[in-house]
């Protein structure tokens, strides 16, 4: 009976506007070149465009992706302190997907320094300015209150080695500007947090730039970067293992730079990266991250892509699994983090708006219990925080929230030594 319901309701669902239609002309209320024009409309729109779809790696890959939206419109990315990112270095890894891969894909990153660093090298960066200004205007961020000397920053080493330091480099150029970030961030005592972000836009769009500077004012090293067909990398078509690829390469360039703590945080189609590359490094028996913050997360790609807004008029046709769902996980798109969660050990702290409309909160709190239930006891924790939909944080802005700078905080000192 239930499969004889279920088949009733496919054949409904798919012949209601059809049918209706139908109906209006046979009563006289539409002529029959209009019931010809909906007829071809409906059979473009619902047939046609999902067998399209279905046939097309190039559309799959276009519409989960979107690299073809970029916003803010006219940035600079050479340029990160166009929008309030000084001290932030922009530069370029190459990536290679195997071992014959002469060319590689070139990808863009950003390297944000952390405010204790620029605060007693503001005068050598050139951004005492900017820094003055920053400060002046800065109002305290909720739940952030002054910690000891030792949280949140390395403060004790940085005065050390800072006579050093300005022996060796009395005002940063280009010419030395790699080397200066690079040995900031070998130096002791520090923190890492390696930033996936979702699909659309750039490294450098609004909502991104936040929680550049919220983890900046934690005193937090941040490393953001483009993916491969976003922004100003490198024009080629986006996989998921080309994306993680993209992600292990900059996490393996930091982790190659110092032996401090490194933290991950994506957002959105980030956290599927993020739960992907920690899973690899867990296989590879790599170092791996010291925690992994998701925010905004969802289960898999097919659970996503049915509960997402554009797929509203799609997802009732009985063709709806043929031709959009199971063509993506046939071609390998799949960003399972139901899957991958219970691949990597380190400790997780999964985040999410109860208003969050791209991906329904539900999602989240469903790969929060199946972390919960599935991961061995002997792993990391499993963190959730729920935001209540009464602030509208929505999808993006949830680094606006208060008590975000104390959660990060907890969860970073937390870990930060901690090995699994």
């Amino acid at each position: 009976m239930y499969e004889l319901h279920n088949c009733l309701k496919l054949v409904l669902s798919a012949t209601a506007i059809p049918g209706t239609l139908l109906i209006c002309w046979l009563n006289g209320l539409v002529g029959l070149p209009c019931l010809i024009i909906a007829l071809v409309i409906f059979f473009a729109f619902f047939v046609l465009l999902p067998l399209a779809f279905r046939f097309s790696v190039t559309l799959q890959r276009g519409i989960l992706f979107l690299t073809f939206i970029t916003y803010p419109k006219g940035l600079d990315l050479n340029n990160p302190a166009s929008i309030g990112l000084y001290a932030t270095r922009n530069f370029y890894i190459t990536v290679k997907d195997h071992d014959e891969d002469d060319i590689g894909v070139r990808i863009g990153v950003w390297h944000v320094l952390p405010k204790n660093a620029v605060r007693r090298f503001k005068r050598e960066l050139h951004v005492e300015e900017a820094y003055d200004e920053d400060e002046a205007s800065r109002q305290p961020t909720g739940d952030l209150t002054p910690m000891p000397s030792h949280i949140g920053g390395n403060n004790e080493e940085l005065q050390q080695l800072a006579p050093s330091l300005r022996a060796e480099f009395p005002v940063v150029v280009p010419e030395n500007e790699q080397l200066f970030y690079e040995r900031l961030l070998r130096v002791p005592g520090g923190t890492v947090v390696l930033y996936l972000h979702g699909n659309t836009a750039t490294r450098g769009s609004g909502h991104r730039s936040e929680v550049y500077k919220l983890l900046r004012q934690l005193n937090y090293h941040v490393f953001a970067f483009d993916y491969r067909g976003y922004a100003d990398s490198d024009p080629v078509a986006p996989t998921e293992e080309g994306v993680v690829r993209d992600a292990l390469m900059v996490f393996e360039y930091i982790a190659n730079m110092t032996s401090n703590p490194i933290y991950i945080w994506g957002h959105s189609l980030g956290t599927g990266v993020a739960a992907h590359m920690a899973a690899k490094l867990a296989s590879l028996k790599e170092r791996g991250p010291r925690g992994v913050i998701l925010e905004s997360p969802f289960t898999n790609i097919r659970d996503e892509i049915r509960l997402h807004p554009f797929s509203r008029p799609f997802r009732h046709l009985p063709w709806y699994d043929f031709t959009i769902s199971q063509p993506m996980y046939d071609n390998r798109l799949r960003f399972e983090s139901d899957k991958h969660v219970q691949e990597f050990p380190q400790p997780i702290m999964i985040i999410h708006a109860e208003d969050d409309v791209v991906v329904p909160f539900h999602l989240g709190y469903r790969l929060y219990r199946i972390a919960l239930d599935k991961r061995s006891r002997s792993w990391g924790p499993v963190e959730f925080h729920r935001f209540d939909g009464v602030h509208r944080y929505g999808h993006k802005y949830l680094c606006r929230a208060p008590e975000i700078p104390r959660l990060v905080q907890n969860f970073v000192e937390n870990y930060r030594n901690a090995i699994y």
